[in-house]
Order: structure tokens, then sequence, then C-alpha cells
């Protein structure tokens, strides 16, 4: 009873979310004896503790809240940014196209806020590890204290240090580049992986895009995909049904690849063309070669 008890009341300690009009949210971390003060009024943190979540409350001037769990998508959001960071529809279609999970050992190089960060921590849970590269120290001491307030620093170690030296870990489950120049590192990467491992990575431009699948098949990944995420909202009125005006759309290309090896003494083409090892013009200039070696032979 104690223990179901502690899932169903807001407690010290506890992150806290409150919802007031117009959707404006506030989160904080609740402690005994404090206050919250906003523009809306002032809630006293010890009215808010021992009381059940989801229910409305009221500031001191009237201003109403709902008292809520703050989701995961809530807390990634609230963070303190550095950088750009990406939303919850790219992290979670990361996660799952990497098949990220408990216990994997993941490198991450571009920390920015950290908010990708704490989602990869969130993922692999106690048993897994996210090691975090970022040049710029004082990006990197703000991402820490973003994690540190989600709760997720025991499960990150984080690295000061430019991955053109290349990455500390071997043998890891996948590497996510978020990088402005992702193509100038994939030796790196591919010295990090292991056998069969995912890479993914998120650039602007098609011209990014086009040369990262470009190294990315001289440096043996193979089963390249690409794509990108829009996000339409729709109106929760039946009466009304139909899209919002407020749309998330295109916010960066996402590349996957595998790390794979190849016997360049036992290779089928058309296997190697449908895993997208080999492109158009890599196809053509072996037709070619193909081509010269039987005139060559029939002559």
């Amino acid at each position: 009873m104690e223990e179901e008890n502690r899932n169903t009341i807001a407690r010290n300690g506890d992150l806290v979310q409150l919802v007031g009009l117009n959707h404006k949210s506030f989160i904080f971390t609740l402690c005994e004896g404090k206050e919250f003060q906003s523009h809306r009024g002032v809630i006293r943190h010890d009215d808010l503790i021992g009381r059940p979540w989801g229910i409305q409350i009221f500031s001191h001037n009237g201003s109403p809240f709902f008292m809520l769990q703050p989701s995961f998508p809530d807390l990634l959001k609230s963070t303190k940014r550095a950088t750009q960071i990406m939303y919850p529809k790219e992290i979670g279609y990361i996660l799952i196209h990497m098949g990220i999970g408990p216990g994997d050992r993941v490198i991450e190089a571009g920390t920015g806020s950290g908010s990708f960060t704490a989602a990869l921590a969130h993922a692999v849970g106690d048993t897994g590890k996210i090691y975090s590269y970022e040049k710029k120290d004082q990006t990197q001491q703000v991402a820490i204290r973003n994690v540190e307030r989600l709760g997720y620093l025991d499960g990150i170690v984080f690295h000061s240090r430019d991955i053109i030296d290349g990455f500390i870990e071997r043998n890891v489950d996948a590497v996510f580049l978020d990088v402005p120049n992702p193509y100038d590192y994939l030796s790196q990467v591919k010295g990090a992986l292991k056998p069969g491992g995912f890479f993914g990575s998120i650039v602007p431009t098609t011209n990014q895009v086009t040369r990262l699948i470009s190294e990315l098949r001289r440096r043996l990944f193979a089963f390249i995909d690409v794509c990108d995420i829009s996000q339409r909202y729709y109106k929760t009125e039946p009466s009304r049904f139909r899209p919002t005006d407020r749309m998330i759309s295109h916010t960066g290309y996402l590349v996957f690849a595998r790390s794979v090896m190849v016997d360049e003494n036992m290779t089928d083409l058309k296997l190697m063309k449908e895993i997208g090892m080999i492109g158009f013009e890599e196809e053509s200039l072996l037709n070619e070669l193909e081509n010269q070696e039987n005139t060559f032979l029939e002559e």
C-alpha cells in the first residue's frame, strides 16, 4: 500500500509540472519550505507535497493549474539550450531504428544541451552506458547540469575531446553523430563500433546527406537509410476535427547505416547494391569493367 501511494502522490524531491492557461507549463523540483513564484502567482511547495497527481490547484491570486508528473518529452523540451535540440519525434525514431535499449553501450558526439544524451541514458537503463563527446567545454557544462537535473548523470561518461582524435571506447553497440561534418569521422566511428553495430547522424542539408552517403559506402557501411520526420497536430474537438495551425515539420535529415565487413574475393554485387554499398555510379563502373573483361576474353 505504501509503494502504491508513492506512485500516486507528489513527494518531496519529485519533479512536478504545473500546466496553466494557454498550455503554459512550469517544471521544478518539490522542496519542503520553498515557494514557486511566477507572474501567475505564488504556490507553496508544502501545499503540493502529499497531494495526488492530476489535481487542479490554484496560486495565491487564483490562477489555475493542473499538477502532473512531467512526461519525458516535456522534460527534454524544458532543458536549457546551448544549441538547437532534437525534437521527441526524431529522438523516438532514432532509438527504435538503432535498436538502442537496456544494457547497450552508446557513443554520442555533439552533446549539445544534453537532451538527447538524457534520452539515450533513459533508453539503456542502469545496465547500459552512454559516452558523450563535446569539444566545447562551456556547452558540455550546460549539458551536465541539464542531465543532472533529470537524474541521469550516473549513466553517462562525458568526454571533453575533439573526435578527430578518435573515440576511447571500443566495440560499442551504436554511435550517433550530431556534428556539422559527420563524413570526416567515419574512420573513428568504424574503430569504435562493434561488427554490425549501428551508425546514425542528423544533418540539415542535402549536400551533407549525399556526401555522407558516399563516404559511408567508402568506409564499408551498409543498409543505409535516409529520412526526415514531420509531426502534425489535430484539434481534439469531435465536431471540428481538423489539423491545427501548429506543425513541427522538417528539422533535419536522419541518416542510418550498419558497420559491415566485406571479403573482396567473395562479393555478391547484387547483394551489395541491395544493401546500399554500391550506387549507380559504382554499378556503371563495374559493368564497364565487366564488359571490357568479356571483350578481352573474346579476343
